[in-house]
């Protein structure tokens, strides 16, 4: 008697598989298929075919969370609803909460929050990697915006596929691609409200691009990843330079050896960053900073001082020091 066979995944499913394993290598590394995951997802259909994606390729391996900011009235049913899906399918699920309600820039702050939840998940339960659903379209979205507050390489680069325990493997996808895999597969999905929502930015972008066909996406991708290699390597470059300084120890120190602008800028952020880690300028703030320095002139950086060493008469060596408490007028 021929055993009974295997229930097999219909074809255009497999193959979403094996391309999803060859993308989530290219960024997990050679021992990928050894390493424990945790998907972050939050019910749409983007996170589903990610937790879907993963569990299909590594059963055993992956465990889910999901953030609940309790922003909204039905965030709670919606954490609930992928709770009982991991149950069904017995994926180890955790619902996560802030300890406090979210305050400032509502998107920003959430974000935040959410980043540092997952981390300490992550932690706690011994798991090599966080796998969040950042695909194509986030990426167009993000490096529009990028673009709209005069961001410069680093920022063009977009949303990462890699950074430190956060792997983002779909950033080729199409969100149409990722739906369209969580209907096939029947996996319950919730739609977020506040993705629509004309308040903030990125929701009015996403609307304004829903019909456009001129920019594609994946190309634009790809384009970010070309970027992220670029900042990576001017990186690299700044911490060969500095490393060539004779004082390169004392962070107190700022060099410039007829550097191009670039790695310039970067010299100075991080040496300011280094004596205040509070401090991370960039733009025309940094810009300013700079032409103050070139000038000759003292410049003032939050409770720093930047001023030409001494003994220096090619303008091309300055120090870093508390810049002088400000005098309190008497009042009578």
């Amino acid at each position: 008697m021929m055993p009974p066979r295997q229930k097999q995944k219909p074809a255009a499913e497999g193959d979403a598989v094996e391309r999803f394993g060859a993308d989530l290598a290219a960024l997990a590394g050679p021992d990928w298929q050894h390493a424990h995951y945790g998907v972050a997802v939050s019910g749409g259909p983007d996170s589903m075919a990610l937790l879907w994606l993963m569990t299909s390729l590594l059963p055993g391996q992956v465990q889910a969370a999901t953030v609940d900011h309790g922003l909204r009235a039905g965030s709670a049913d919606e954490a609930r609803m992928v709770a009982g899906f991991c149950a069904r399918e017995h994926i180890p699920h955790s619902i996560l909460h802030p300890p406090a309600p979210i305050a400032g820039s509502l998107q920003a702050a959430a974000r935040a929050e959410r980043y540092r939840l997952l981390d300490q998940w992550r932690e706690a339960h011994a798991i090599d990697h966080i796998v969040t659903a950042h695909h194509a379209d986030d990426q167009l979205e993000t490096m529009i915006m990028r673009l709209n507050r005069s961001s410069g390489v680093g920022g063009l680069a977009g949303v990462r596929g890699r950074k430190d325990a956060v792997l983002r493997p779909l950033l080729g996808w199409r969100r149409d691609t990722l739906t369209a895999l969580a209907l096939d597969a029947d996996l319950p999905i919730v739609d977020d409200p506040s993705n629509s929502d004309a308040r903030f930015d990125r929701a009015r972008l996403r609307k304004a691009l829903v019909s456009q066909t001129i920019l594609d996406p994946q190309a634009v991708a790809r384009s970010a990843h070309c970027l992220s290699e670029a900042d990576t390597a001017i990186d690299w470059a700044v911490d060969r330079a500095i490393a060539a300084w004779p004082d390169a120890a004392d962070p107190s120190v700022i060099r410039d050896d007829a550097y191009p602008a670039e790695i310039f800028r970067r010299v100075v952020a991080r040496r300011l960053h280094a004596n205040d880690p509070r401090l991370a300028l960039r733009g025309h703030a940094l810009d300013g900073v700079i032409a103050a320095m070139k000038a000759g002139k003292r410049a003032m950086v939050g409770a720093l001082l930047v001023d030409a060493a001494r003994g220096d008469e090619r303008g091309s060596m300055w120090r870093i020091s508390a810049a002088p408490r400000r005098k309190s007028r008497d009042r009578a």
